[in-house]
């Protein structure tokens, strides 16, 4: 079965109306660009002409943005439904009933359940990605050019490109988290296969092999401090940072936190400005590492624990100093 047609059926199944990528329609488009630029070739006599124009004016006005707005409405999608559910796993008991209260949590959501719905957003992210790899590369083939990988480079400047997403790595977490407790026993559905946290020489790293030779590799050591990440966060920009490391990085206090960034501090591995805003606490993934790298996890927490308390003492010391015209 062709792809196009794998994904039609795939995005018509499900349950929910979800955003997706008008794979038919591009390709229609990129059709239509060909036969145009055939004809206008014949008419001129031309034949050893194999680019399209500068400036067509069916990619630029109508693929290109057509294609942009769809990536930013899946990844926007999958976040969303992402944070959701890994927000669900983590609640406390009263949180937990607080979410139920207000409808977040329908039926009988036990570790089975959390599991398949990663599973599905696992899923719907890959293919998604697949979609616009081909269309991207249709795109190429069709012109004779590299601007389809230069727009997936344009994406993943604006933090649309789904394997980019921080939610994803935090997927991969949640899933080995679940296969460490009690699930395990009773033949759970598995979320990835092949997944897990690798150790090298100390070093750890999230390895998952998934399906269309689409490979997730995660680094799990900060390039500031360059440790294993402790109390990770992930910037939009997708990469990894320890929290303090972060903070130390963007100009804050752990005080004030990351959201009190000036919009013109950049990311210390990409230099991507406006990055911080939204960072993304990665709390599956912190649970995962104090699991795993238990020793060096504690050790790390009395040295943090330490240097917080210094920097909270220091920031309300000014703030009293402040307050009193010193």
């Amino acid at each position: 079965m062709k792809f196009c047609k794998k994904y039609q059926e795939y995005m018509e199944h499900q349950e929910k109306k979800l955003p997706g990528v008008g794979f038919k329609k591009l390709k229609k488009i990129l059709k239509k660009c060909r036969k145009d630029f055939q004809s206008q070739k014949d008419i001129n006599g031309v034949h050893n002409v194999q680019i399209c124009p500068d400036h067509c004016p069916v990619c630029d006005g109508s693929f290109f943005p057509s294609l942009l707005k769809e990536m930013s409405d899946v990844v926007g999608c999958f976040n969303e439904r992402a944070q959701k559910l890994l927000e669900l796993h983590l609640a406390s008991g009263f949180r937990k009933y607080v979410i139920w209260f207000k409808g977040k949590l329908q039926g009988n959501q036990n570790h089975v359940a959390l599991i398949q719905e990663g599973k599905d957003l696992v899923t719907y992210a890959l293919i998604n990605a697949i979609a616009i790899r081909k269309i991207l590369k249709k795109y190429d083939k069709i012109h004779y050019s590299k601007q389809g990988q230069a727009f997936k480079s344009q994406a993943q400047s604006m933090h649309i490109e789904i394997l980019q997403s921080p939610w994803l790595c935090e997927l991969m977490a949640f899933h080995i988290n679940l296969k460490e407790t009690k699930v395990k026993s009773r033949k759970a559905p598995a979320l990835f296969e092949g997944c897990s946290l690798a150790l090298k020489d100390g070093k750890p790293s999230l390895t998952c092999e998934l399906f269309d030779s689409v490979k997730l590799d995660v680094d799990l050591t900060c390039s500031i401090c360059l440790d294993t990440v402790f109390d990770p966060v992930a910037l939009t920009c997708g990469h990894i940072f320890c929290y303090m490391c972060a903070c130390s990085a963007a100009s804050v206090t752990i005080v004030d936190g990351l959201k009190a960034t000036e919009p013109k501090e950049k990311c210390p591995l990409c230099r991507a400005a406006r990055v911080y805003e939204g960072a993304v606490h990665l709390e599956e993934l912190s649970i995962l590492l104090s699991r795993s790298c238990h020793e060096y996890w504690e050790q790390r927490l009395q040295t943090e624990r330490v240097e917080r308390i210094r920097q909270a003492k220091e920031h309300w010391e000014s703030q009293c100093r402040a307050f009193v015209g010193v």
